[in-house]
């Protein structure tokens, strides 16, 4: 080996190890705190940067697209091993980020995102090197028709896919008791203000990215709160949009009467530049056909104000239909914030309730078999999700290559031949207490569509639109711009996801006890 071979090697090496990624215990009492400390990059500090101040560096020579998602790929592995929010790093990243920087070398920037590295749910296809496999072991290695319609939306804004991020497998459609933001493909993601508890689901590891500086901005899945709920205990923004307004089609589905894209940011801007991206009429999902001539021309983002905007807006306060099941602590400092939003020029109107909440809001938690819990499973959310799942997925399924899962059918067998890693009975593996049971459920309604299907689907759509947030929204002599309510309480956005209406969640304060964040989010009928 040469003496210029052996000067190469050295400088790879480091007087102490780990020195730059992991501060020395005689540096730190507390070592969890070391992961929310971002080295610079380039010379740029770009921890808790919003996507406007990276476009400023890119923009100013301060940084290229390249370092940028570079660093951000570091970070990806500098936190690995606490919190795990990573489950695929994009190979081609670095390409992809090189090929922005040549298009702004020329004066070309396609928009707010052009060059700012991403993520995306492991739910949420790509025509790339990446794997599509919801956190099953069942889907590794299929490859799926085309990129999804929200990741060829990013694309063409310029945004560089740094990776897929981890999930509850199937998004939280497989077992009814189950550690949230675990897979059998990525492992466990955890929050890093309590390693030990929920980090909030199922799209844990795109909110726990964007909370850890992994990347500015994330792409997750909703359902039933599986955007909201996460987005609120990592302390982040998190919009869950109107079912409609964004494309579903390259989405491993649950239910296309609920299912929609929201978007993660550590800002209300960053989420909504990301948001405005994303939607749009595509013809593989006809429910998008239904925003024609109903969206704003420039975007969400240009409706972007400050707190003067919120002069003569009126928000009604739901108490007894969701804020009563929030505790002490967290009713106290929301009113304060609440205070707040009427020193700012809004008025605030209490007691503006679903209507019939004492039938459709579950006094015992989130809870979306409440019906069947009250005994009428044809007033139950569940009784059609669990048969949309089974023919949704199979429609999905379908398109796959290079696999020969087609089913539900075909899912519960593989798990019951990887009985062990992927917990097909109770027992078998903590992370999933209760088996497959939500996906034997779905199995046994073999996709029939009968009378109780459509009894519920009715039920639950009337009750928590027309007759519950419409009526709540035009309570008395106002009318509402929105509904506030404490995101905690999962049974808020369950009334919203069985609508198909809009929420967004805003970091509000962290427990005292458990450390955990909790937020303010607002709820809004369909118009947005």
């Amino acid at each position: 080996m040469s003496s210029s071979g052996e000067g190469d090697f050295e400088s790879q090496l480091l007087d102490h190890s780990f020195l730059n990624q992991y501060p020395l215990q005689d540096v730190t009492n507390d070592p969890v705190k070391s992961l929310n400390t971002l080295d610079l990059c380039n010379g740029v500090r770009v921890e808790e940067a919003t996507i406007d101040e990276l476009q400023y560096y890119l923009s100013n020579g301060n940084l290229t697209s390249i370092q940028l998602t570079a660093c951000y790929i570091r970070r990806v592995f500098e936190l690995e091993r606490f919190i795990n929010p990573v489950l695929q790093v994009n190979p081609d990243a670095l390409r992809i980020a090189r090929k922005t920087d040549a298009e702004r070398a020329v004066g070309v920037v396609r928009g707010p995102l052009h060059g700012i590295p991403f993520m995306v749910k492991d739910n949420i296809g790509s025509k790339d090197r990446l794997e599509t496999a919801a956190g099953s072991l069942a889907l590794v290695g299929s490859i799926v028709p085309r990129d999804s319609f929200v990741v060829a939306q990013l694309r063409r804004a310029g945004a560089v896919l740094m990776g897929k991020t981890t999930l509850s497998e199937w998004a939280d459609a497989r077992s009814s008791n189950y550690s949230e933001g675990y897979s059998a493909t990525g492992g466990q993601a955890r929050s890093s203000y309590n390693l030990t508890v929920n980090p909030g689901g199922s799209s844990s590891g795109s909110a726990i990215a964007v909370a850890n500086n992994v990347v500015a901005f994330a792409l997750g899945t909703e359902t039933d709160g599986s955007v909201i709920n996460p987005a609120e205990r990592n302390a982040i923004v998190g919009v869950k949009p109107t079912v409609g307004l964004v494309s579903r089609a390259g989405v491993v589905p649950e239910s296309l009467h609920q299912d929609t894209v929201g978007t993660f940011g550590r800002t209300v801007r960053d989420a909504v530049y990301a948001l405005d991206a994303i939607y749009g009429v595509d013809p593989l999902d006809n429910y998008t056909s239904t925003q024609a001539g109903k969206t704003p021309k420039a975007g969400y983002g240009h409706s972007l104000s400050n707190r003067f905007a919120l002069r003569g807006a009126t928000f009604g306060l739901p108490w007894l239909s969701f804020w009563a099941f929030a505790d002490e602590e967290q009713q106290s400092i929301l009113l304060d914030l609440i205070n707040l939003i009427k020193g700012a020029g809004a008025t605030i109107v209490n007691g503006t309730e679903i209507p019939n909440y004492q039938s459709v809001v579950s006094p015992s938690g989130w809870d979306w078999d409440y019906g069947t819990t009250r005994g009428r499973s044809n007033e139950s959310e569940y009784t059609y999700i669990k048969v949309d799942f089974y023919n949704n997925l199979q429609a999905y399924l379908s398109e796959l290559d290079n696999t020969t899962v087609r089913s539900v059918e075909n899912v519960v067998r593989f798990n019951n031949d990887h009985a062990y890693v992927e917990g097909a009975s109770p027992g078998l593996n903590p992370a999933f207490s209760s088996g497959q049971d939500l996906l034997l459920a779905s199995l046994a309604t073999r996709g029939g569509m009968n009378s109780t299907y459509w009894e519920a689907l009715r039920f639950c759509q009337q009750s928590t639109r027309g007759s519950g947030i419409d009526a709540a929204l035009r309570h008395g002599n106002h009318k509402l711009d929105a509904l506030l309510v404490p995101p905690d309480v999962g049974q808020s956005y369950q009334i919203a996801a069985q609508a198909g209406y809009p929420v967004i969640s805003l970091p509000a304060y962290v427990h005292a006890l458990s450390g955990m964040p909790f937020g303010l989010a607002l709820i809004e009928r369909f118009e947005e």
